[in-house]
């Protein structure tokens, strides 16, 4: 397909809403459930995606689960506890469907990214520091002249902690050592409800791609939200409104 400027634009196609075999769903929040805000606090709850999730969940027989770079808890409130199966911290902790959630303990470096991202904060106005207890993050989206600096930084603190570097949207996580998405995604479809259902995973950024992996891995395949990119996803949705009026498609096929 060729844009308004005669350059070639690829597009991946919409996903399918039904499948031969039952579905099992993993969902990144930000970007795919919820729209990105300037802030981490910004995103709220929201009936509509309460609603969604919850008709999901009942109608996949619990094969759903959110797979996001939040904390367990922000998962909790921004989905309306919805989704009993998560995986938070990019895959760290998960929890699984009978509330049992596996977390490992924060590496000592944590504490030293921490102190250090709080220091190069104090004198930027718009940047903010996250403390997910097993990782921290830098956020810059108000204050993008800071990217540069902010990205040395994180790369240093790397190198001395021993920490994992987690790029993302406008955001740096210097995170504990473990599981990805991928993992997450992988550990979910070794256990009940999941297991034997063909994996999906929606995501829009680059630690999204472990969880396509995972999900194509295992028979099943990633869908890319947002603009088109390199991907390991098969499928492709516009946006986050395009990704709501899928999962009430899928809601309705599943229930029947």
């Amino acid at each position: 397909m060729l844009s308004d400027t005669g350059t070639l634009v690829e597009i991946l196609p919409p996903p399918p809403v039904a499948l031969a075999q039952p579905l099992a769903l993993f969902l990144d929040l930000d970007g795919v459930l919820a729209r990105m805000a300037p802030t981490p606090d910004a995103v709220v709850a929201d009936p509509r995606r309460t609603a969604v999730l919850t008709r999901l969940d009942q109608a996949l027989a619990g094969r759903l689960a959110i797979v996001s770079g939040r904390t367990l808890g922000e998962i909790d409130r921004i989905a309306g506890g919805a989704s009993p199966s998560a995986a938070g911290v990019h895959g760290l902790e998960r929890r699984r469907r009978d509330g049992a959630v596996d977390r490992p303990p924060a590496s000592p470096g944590v504490a030293q990214a921490l102190a250090a991202f709080r220091r190069f904060a104090a004198d930027r106005p718009g940047v903010i520091v996250e403390d997910k207890g097993i990782s921290t993050g830098l956020h810059y989206r108000q204050s993008p002249a800071s990217a540069d600096e902010a990205l040395v930084l994180a790369r240093d603190l790397a190198g001395t902690t021993g920490l994992t570097l987690q790029p993302g949207h406008m955001v740096l996580e210097l995170r504990t050592p473990g599981a990805d998405k991928g993992g997450a995604v992988t550990a979910f479809m070794a256990e009940p409800p999941f297991s034997g259902a063909v994996p999906v995973m929606l995501g829009d950024d680059l630690t999204d791609e472990a969880g396509f992996r995972a999900a194509e891995s295992l028979g099943g395949f990633g869908v890319l939200v947002g603009p088109y990119r390199a991907t390991a996803a098969r499928y492709g949705l516009r946006d986050v409104a395009a990704v709501m009026d899928w999962l009430e498609a899928v809601a309705a096929e599943a229930g029947q």
